[in-house]
């Protein structure tokens, strides 16, 4: 088979920009591919970030007219330079729409911007325009999230008898069902495509509304969400589809989930260059040493003898906080020290800052965000929590699992596809798993996780088949390339 050539088009990818996970996955996935011997250009908003780290992305000779609603909008387009053996990054610019503080909200009102409608409808058109000025067809358009949603779309709508684009699939990748992309209904307009396309329960229409998501859904050849789990959770209820179960229902032939990869190179004991101390699975002295180093920063009794319990996540109701909150006493009666990292919802924050003062010698809460700490926290800590009311894929349960740090994970998404729960009989599994999204469901497996860590011969079993777990991107990278495959032929 020859090799294949694929778009990638996503409104933020690590190391240019960033707000989640779907910028790991649009940095990671695109390489994956690449090594694999396929042709990668992967498309992005130029925002004033991109432009101030990277001056010397080289601007190529195109200019581009893109409309919006009554108004054109002038687009220019940048490369990054010598990208051997990656994918090949272009960035669409246009200051009006992408020279601001932040990707999609407003910092002054902390809010939305206003206008992200436009600004990615924007994005979604010049991408198209700009493969053809490029003269470059692709097999495959993979777009991801609501911000791109509208190149499959436009694929099969204005583009679907220009001779360039004939016999182009495309393939659309929901991260998280909670941002679909709603704007009012006069937001349709600026798609400029035809009105009928708007009509109740059309491809555009969402209770009066405009939903990007459901167009990409209805349009796109197949759908992929980032675990197996996840791709039955929102075809099945309104808490996971979010409104748009029943239009993935009709997909449902064509929904595939893939679970996302981790990125061995940055995320492993072995390598982490963000570490004070390497280790690996025959030789874990090197994370005793971490956990002394976590203690010092978290000003703790020098307890190497207690579990020690970390959280690394956003501060939201998604994430399970509220089952937190009703049992933090509890948890804080156990034998235990405990370390989290985050920001987010203001009443979280408060209450965790009580909890630390409450607790000083056991509980600290940075209430930030430190890349350099939450690799410290993944390899100094004993036990990691993600008690998540849904969680599509996540990335930390499976960091964890690399790094010894045995995760105590809600039976969700793809908490539930990576996460095996420990069998005390056979002795089997990685980590302790709960179903029922219930804070006391969620103290039972802590404590069990807590009265487990004395067992040292048991834990250290744990801990060893969670290292020995493979989540690698290039596992991820081959169940992509056959879906381009299937799709292609």
């Amino acid at each position: 088979m020859g090799g294949l050539k694929i778009a990638f088009i996503t409104p933020e990818a690590v190391p240019f920009a960033k707000t989640g996970g779907l910028a790991d996955v649009s940095g990671a996935l695109p390489r994956a591919v690449t090594k694999q011997g396929h042709s990668v250009k992967l498309f992005m908003p130029k925002y004033r970030q991109i432009t101030r780290q990277y001056p010397g992305l080289k601007r190529l000779n195109i200019e581009l007219d893109i409309p919006v609603g009554r108004n054109n909008f002038r687009g220019r387009v940048f490369v990054l330079p010598d990208t051997e053996g990656n994918p090949e990054y272009y960035f669409i610019d246009n200051d009006y729409f992408f020279d601001r503080e932040e990707l999609y909200r407003d910092p002054a009102t902390d809010n939305d911007y206003r206008d992200n409608d436009e600004r990615f409808i924007f994005f979604s058109r010049a991408v198209l325009r700009t493969l053809k000025l490029l003269d470059w067809r692709p097999d495959i358009l993979h777009a991801n999230d609501w911000q791109s949603a509208l190149v499959p779309a436009f694929l099969k709508t204005e583009y679907s008898l220009d001779n360039f684009y004939q016999g182009v699939k495309s393939i659309f990748t929901i991260h998280n069902m909670g941002y679909q992309g709603k704007f009012p209904a006069a937001a349709f307009e600026k798609t400029n495509l035809d009105p009928a396309l708007f009509a109740a329960t059309g491809p555009f229409e969402f209770w009066g509304d405009v939903n990007f998501m459901k167009a990409a859904i209805v349009y796109s050849d197949r759908i992929t969400t980032v675990s197996p789990t996840y791709a039955e959770e929102i075809q099945n209820s309104d808490e996971f589809g979010k409104g748009l179960q029943g239009v993935l229902k009709e997909r449902s032939r064509d929904i595939v989930g893939i679970i996302n990869g981790v990125d061995y190179t940055i995320w492993s004991p072995k390598r982490d260059s963000q570490i004070p101390h390497h280790y690996f699975i025959d030789n874990l002295s090197g994370k005793k040493k971490n956990k002394l180093e976590l203690l010092h920063l978290c000003n703790f009794p020098l307890r190497i003898e207690q579990p020690l319990i970390g959280v690394i996540s956003r501060l939201d109701i998604q994430k399970g906080f509220d089952l937190l909150e009703d049992i933090m006493d509890d948890i804080m009666s156990l034998d235990l020290q405990f370390v989290l990292l985050g920001t987010g919802d203001e009443n979280y924050h408060d209450f965790f800052n009580s909890i630390e003062k409450k607790y000083p010698d056991r509980f600290k809460a940075f209430l930030t965000f430190d890349n350099r700490l939450a690799h410290l926290i993944e390899a100094g800590c004993d036990i990691f929590l993600m008690p998540s009311r849904y969680e599509p894929c996540g990335l930390n349960q499976m960091y964890s699992l690399k790094y010894g740090t045995v995760p105590v994970v809600r039976k969700t998404g793809g908490l539930a596809d990576t996460v095996i729960d420990f069998d005390e009989r056979n002795l089997t599994g990685t980590g302790f798993v709960f179903e029922k999204y219930d804070s006391m469901e969620l103290l039972a497996a802590i404590r069990k996780a807590v009265q487990l860590y004395s067992r040292r011969r048991i834990w250290h079993k744990i801990v060893k088949q969670g290292m020995s777990r493979d989540f690698s991107w290039d596992n991820s990278a081959r169940r992509y390339i056959e879906l381009y495959y299937k799709l292609k032929d």
